[in-house]
């Protein structure tokens, strides 16, 4: 009974997920953000815990 009660709660959340997937918009790649950014000018988003303070 077990196994069921879980493999019926997986499916029903991956169900779940899929389906509120499904409702919104396809992604726009025009505005996604850079996979990468090497040499593109734009500043840093994060900073670095080494880093000394101004």
């Amino acid at each position: 009974m077990t196994r069921h009660l879980t493999a019926g709660l997986a499916l029903a959340f991956i169900l779940g997920v899929v389906a509120l997937d499904a409702t919104g918009a396809p992604p726009n790649p025009y505005h996604a953000p850079a996979a990468l950014a090497f040499g593109s000018g734009l500043p840093t988003s994060g900073g670095f815990c080494g880093a000394m303070p101004k």
